[in-house]
């Protein structure tokens, strides 16, 4: 018997077998873990992302980061293509699209461009006469230092200080160091209930078209073609809508869009590559009226 034939198949069996083993196991994606334990803010966009790579044929795994991060952290560290995060669901601008890799769909249809006021709660009625972009001019506000709210709201011309740490907006706003917060429709409920003393503006609503993506490294197209194509048919065969409603359905009925005065604004920092044509990407005036 030929001893060291036999041998060299059975290693070139084991090794074929480890190799199989090694492709089939998924890649692991890291997500900015949130900056703190009560922000909540991420997790659509991890469910989505999932949803995605799922129907994109489970090559990928997704795990939070180990480090809380900022969005400019997160973005920086995703740029510099160091390993610590690959991935992030957050609103675009021109900036932005030059610096990262987007997947251009809208992961919340243009909701995050719906701006709600949080107030004081003593104050609850302080938009109640406003009319007009100018009336609003009055009031000051305040946002994230390195959101692109902070330069759209600035560009039509409205005070808005910049805040370093997400949940200083919220001790800010109570100490009246600004009049205001615009929030998103998709935020607001939940910071308001996790910040007793602040209440939300009935009256008026902010509108202007943007859009939430995924961005990766630009050395990294085949994640956001996996992303893309996940996202593609998840839209084609209604796990999208079903999951967008699950997480934001009740909050768009609950913010009674279509009974609030809309106060368009400009976007300067959309992209020529917005797929505003792509109507089924973007909430109608029908699904402001959700009740699902």
């Amino acid at each position: 018997m030929k001893v060291m034939p036999l041998l060299r198949r059975l290693l070139f069996a084991c090794l074929a077998c480890v190799c199989l083993a090694a492709a089939a196991e998924p890649i692991t994606v890291l997500y900015p873990r949130a900056e703190a334990d009560d922000d909540k803010r991420s997790e659509y966009g991890v469910a989505l992302l999932q949803l995605a790579l799922a129907k994109a044929g489970d090559k990928y795994r997704v795990e939070l980061s180990p480090t809380r991060m900022q969005q400019n952290r997160a973005i920086a560290e995703i740029q510099s293509g160091a390993g610590r995060v690959d991935i992030i669901g957050t609103m675009t601008s021109a900036e932005r699209e030059s610096k990262l890799l987007p997947v251009r769909i809208p992961m919340s249809r243009g909701l995050i461009g719906w701006r709600i006021g949080l107030l004081r709660a003593d104050h609850k009625d302080m938009l109640r006469e406003v009319r007009s972009l100018e009336d609003l001019k009055r009031f000051s506000a305040a946002q994230g230092h390195d959101w692109p709210d902070l330069q759209i709201l600035r560009h039509s011309g409205l005070t808005v200080y910049p805040v370093a740490v997400y949940n200083g907006l919220f001790g800010m706003l109570k100490a009246g160091r600004m009049d205001w917060v615009p929030r998103s429709v998709n935020e607001i409920w939940a910071e308001a209930e996790r910040h007793p003393g602040l209440a939300i503006d009935p009256y008026i609503v902010l509108h202007y078209p943007t859009a939430d993506y995924f961005f990766v490294n630009r050395n990294n197209p085949e994640l956001a073609e996996n992303v893309r194509q996940g996202l593609e048919a998840a839209l084609a065969d209604g796990s999208f809508s079903q999951l967008f409603y699950s997480h934001y359905g009740a909050l768009i009925q609950r913010a009674r869009l279509d009974q609030r005065l809309v106060i368009e604004l400009p976007n300067p920092l959309l992209t020529p590559q917005t797929p505003l044509e792509r109507k089924e990407l973007w909430l109608s005036e029908d699904d402001l009226k959700h009740r699902r």
